[in-house]
């Protein structure tokens, strides 16, 4: 399995969630109303499209806030990623020019409503982007692979600290993509979404 320097793996992980908050900060900037648009039947708006990444925090960050608030571990200078959440992150990450190769049914539970307030979801998930900087910088302070996330589809199924964060933001950059397609096909300007 990869092994990642800890300090770097947490700095490259901060990075990526500061370029998606800078994302949003553009879809802040376009008509609340072109954001609940759909592409096409049965295809979800952007504002779905996040709506479905707020309902996946509001399961992950309070359960990884309670796992570092709870740990007694002290952080080691190597992370070595786990075989399973290498492979749920390899297999959500999207190519290296944007394509995502394999498509995926949205869990039950994480299937956002047709009718959204798309401010009240950026604003929430602005939210969410502050909470996980934050749990990332306290990540510093403890063991990344000996803490253990239950995930949201089979809490039976529990991963590395480090792998958790690494599929969950790999996860955002995956719709992020989706985003952009929606933006594209709604006739949008996306050139600061990339």
């Amino acid at each position: 399995m990869k092994k990642f320097d800890s300090a770097q793996f947490l700095d490259q992980l901060q990075s990526d969630v500061r370029a998606i908050i800078l994302r949003v900060h553009y879809l802040q900037q376009q008509d609340p109303e072109g954001l609940q648009q759909s592409p096409a039947s049965g295809q979800w708006s952007v504002a779905q499209v996040l709506e479905h990444l707020n309902s996946y925090s509001r399961y992950y960050l309070p359960a990884i806030q309670q796992a570092l608030n709870n740990h007694q571990t002290r952080p080691k200078a190597l992370f070595k990623a786990g075989w399973l959440g290498n492979y749920f992150t390899s297999m959500m990450r999207p190519g290296p020019e944007g394509q995502v190769k394999n498509k995926m049914k949205a869990m039950r539970g994480h299937i956002p409503e047709a009718d959204v307030d798309a401010y009240r979801i950026i604003q929430e998930f602005l939210q969410q982007q502050q909470q996980l900087l934050e749990l990332l910088e306290t990540a510093r302070k403890a063991d990344l692979g000996r803490i253990r996330i239950a995930i949201s589809i089979a809490p039976f199924i529990r991963l590395k600290l480090g792998d958790t964060f690494h599929f969950f933001i790999v996860h955002e950059q995956r719709h992020f993509v989706q985003i952009e397609r929606v933006l594209k096909a709604l006739g949008t300007k996306t050139a600061m979404l990339q």
